[in-house]
Formats: structure tokens, C-alpha cells, sequence
């Protein structure tokens, strides 16, 4: 798996982020059973670059925490039969190195950091709650019904106790 990270932004982390994006991505491909080796990017930001594409990509105007931008569209989340059928049009592989382009991701350490001490807990658990929702959006889940939020907030749940990272 190649996991490309950039960090443009001065906001100093007291753990291995580099660490925490690797274990958290990895752990959700295997949740998955995606059966690909997989290419993700992760820009690690501030509020005002993440509110500039909010504002372009969503028509929102305002920060947030996370965005996920997929490569792939799954005609259900995590469904990759029709990758592997050669039907699915929006799959790209890495001429290079083979791996399956699975999306990006950008997170605000502005955002992060507020919501980690809104919320009680730490910046490493936030950090990583985000990266795992990231990611379930990069395989086509999504939250916009009480259905879909319902079987993403269990997935969220399992992850992050699969991974001992808890509130």
C-alpha cells in the first residue's frame, strides 16, 4: 500500500501522525477486505486551505473537519465486484506500481485539535475517528439517511475498537 502524506501546515503533533494515517488506513482496507493493494493521499492542513475547498468542491462556505474526495464509485459501499469484472469505469490503477487509486483525503489539525478538546478526548483519537471516517467514505459509504449513518457509525465503532483507540 502506498500512502502518500503531505503536511502543510506549522501545527506541531506530540505522536507519529505518519504512524497513526498508516495503521488507521491499513486497518480500514482490511475491515474491508478490499482485495487490492491501494494508493491514498492525505493532506494534513489548517482551516483556511480546508474552507477554500469546502467552498469550491461542496458549496459550503466554512471549515470543516475532514473532506473525502473517492476515485471510485461502488455501485454499493465496499462492493468491488465490479473492479475486479473490469466493468467499473471510475477504477484507476497506479501504471506504476499496480494499486488500485482509492481517493484522498484532507484534514484540518486546526479542526482536530478544537474538536478533540470539545469532545474530551485526545487529538490522536480524533486524528484517527477521522482518518477511519475518511477512509469508509473513500470505499462508498456515506451518512446522508439515518440508514447509511446507522451502518457507518457501527463500522466507526468496530474500527476504532479494532484498533484500541478509544475516547
Amino acid at each position: 500500500m502506498n500512502i502518500i502524506i503531505e503536511k502543510e501546515t506549522d501545527i506541531e503533533l506530540d505522536f507519529d501522525y505518519e504512524e497513526l494515517l498508516n495503521n488507521v488506513i491499513n486497518y480500514v482496507a482490511d475491515y474491508e477486505k478490499c482485495p487490492y493493494e491501494l494508493e491514498v493521499n492525505v493532506l494534513l492542513t489548517d482551516n483556511e486551505s480546508i474552507h477554500d475547498v469546502n467552498k469550491r468542491f461542496r458549496g459550503i462556505d466554512r471549515p470543516t473537519d475532514v473532506l473525502s474526495f473517492p476515485a471510485i464509485e461502488y455501485k454499493a459501499p465496499g462492493d468491488f465486484s465490479d473492479i475486479e469484472d473490469g466493468s467499473n469505469m471510475t477504477a484507476d490503477f497506479n501504471p506504476e506500481s499496480g494499486e488500485l487509486i482509492l481517493g484522498d483525503i484532507m484534514i484540518s489539525l486546526e479542526k482536530v485539535l478544537s474538536q478533540a478538546e470539545e469532545y474530551g478526548h485526545s487529538f490522536y483519537r480524533e486524528m484517527g475517528f477521522l482518518t477511519a471516517h475518511s477512509m469508509l467514505h473513500l470505499f462508498g459509504y456515506d451518512h446522508m439517511e439515518d440508514e447509511e449513518r446507522e451502518v457507518m457509525e457501527k463500522k466507526q465503532t468496530e474500527i476504532m475498537d479494532g484498533l484500541k483507540i478509544y475516547r
